[in-house]
């Protein structure tokens, strides 16, 4: 059943370069920046330094005594000057160099809704997290006039593969991993970023291009996101057109409204620029914006990528999982769940679930 509703959704192939050869292995990485043609836009090569400097350090220790929390200053250069933004740091006490979720966060409060903080400390991660719009605004229909928007293209026009906000958001992900390789209190090895809606398409397009992220997380990330794109239900192009959302993506994004069946590639090509690394998504039984059944078929096809290079891919029957399903047999992890639209306690216990096993 499976594999029929992906040749119906008429996918671009994943292991065939495009000079028509059978991708192998070896021809892996070729394949792989071919498969950098996207929605987001072209990302500026990194900065040449990262500095953080500790602005606030709790005392006594945070969480019932639990936890360090430091507020961290996090400066790099850009080619128009310097940039900083904060990045909240919590560290268990008990556990020695932990693994470090860096969570790409709607809002700068710890604990939030979003993020139940004590819990992530308590089953032993750190836990790094910054606010999107400590970046660059979220004010929709290409307001570029503050963070780093302002920096790299202000009131000007985009040229039509520049990058957009979502490639911003990301860019930061990014320099916060260059500062925590400066740590010696958590493992920089075992980060894996993980975001929301909006922000999961912001995670899987970090983890795509920076293959330091030991694993993604990308939770109902939906269009733009985990979820396939051709022949599917939900959002459409002209849903962000719309919305004005439509500058979270390059200005070429604006070229497949009313053609999605013809964009000439599609989301699990992204996902498979994430293999053999970890990938996990996870989806909400009520959310048909985001199309939880193109959000598990991504990773059905993504799969191959991760077959190739001698992984498992998605492990699961020939069949749609029903809400309450947790496939962690493979390095691609997959969850749907009861409810609607929403980061819920529920999708972090998967996470964290899976994640031990591998830390």
């Amino acid at each position: 059943m499976l594999l029929t509703d992906l040749q119906n959704r008429d996918l671009p192939k994943l292991t065939v370069l495009n000079d028509g050869t059978v991708c192998i292995k070896q021809l892996w990485a070729k394949r792989r920046a071919e498969l950098q043609e996207h929605i987001y836009g072209y990302t500026p090569a990194p900065p040449k330094s990262v500095t953080g400097e500790i602005i606030q350090k709790s005392s006594p220790r945070a969480f019932a005594g639990k936890a360090i929390h430091e507020i961290i200053k996090v400066t790099f250069d850009t080619p128009n000057g310097s940039f900083s933004f904060p990045l909240q740091l919590i560290i268990p006490v008990c556990v020695s160099k932990p693994a470090v979720f860096l969570h790409i966060a709607f809002r700068p409060d710890v604990p939030d809704m979003y993020t139940p903080a004590e819990e992530i400390i308590d089953n032993g991660f750190a836990l790094a997290i910054f606010c999107y719009k400590d970046v660059v605004n979220d004010n929709l229909r290409g307001d570029y006039s503050d963070g780093l928007g302002k920096l790299y293209i202000n009131s000007r026009q985009r040229e039509k593969s520049e990058w957009g906000k979502i490639g911003m958001w990301a860019y930061a992900a990014s320099r916060a991993l260059d500062y925590l390789e400066t740590r010696t209190d958590v493992d920089f090895k075992k980060v894996s970023v993980i975001g929301h809606s909006r922000l999961g398409k912001t995670a899987l397009w970090c983890a795509a291009q920076d293959e330091r992220f030991f694993a993604v997380i990308s939770n109902d990330s939906g269009k733009g996101g985990a979820s396939l794109l051709k022949h599917s239900t939900g959002e459409t192009v002209m849903s962000f057109l719309k919305a004005g959302s439509w500058d979270w993506f390059c200005e070429k994004w604006k070229e497949y409204d009313g053609h999605e069946n013809e964009i000439p590639y599609d989301q699990h090509f992204v996902l498979s620029c994430i293999a053999p690394r970890p990938l996990l998504v996870g989806s909400a039984e009520i959310d048909p914006g985001a199309d939880p059944k193109s959000e598990f078929l991504s990773c059905v096809a993504a799969s191959e990528a991760y077959r190739l290079l001698g992984g498992k891919g998605l492990i699961t029957p020939d069949q749609y999982p029903t809400p309450g399903t947790a496939l962690h047999g493979g390095d691609i992890a997959y969850h749907i769940r009861p409810g609607k639209h929403y980061l819920s306690r529920t999708d972090w216990l998967y996470y964290m679930e899976y994640l031990k096993k591998l830390i």
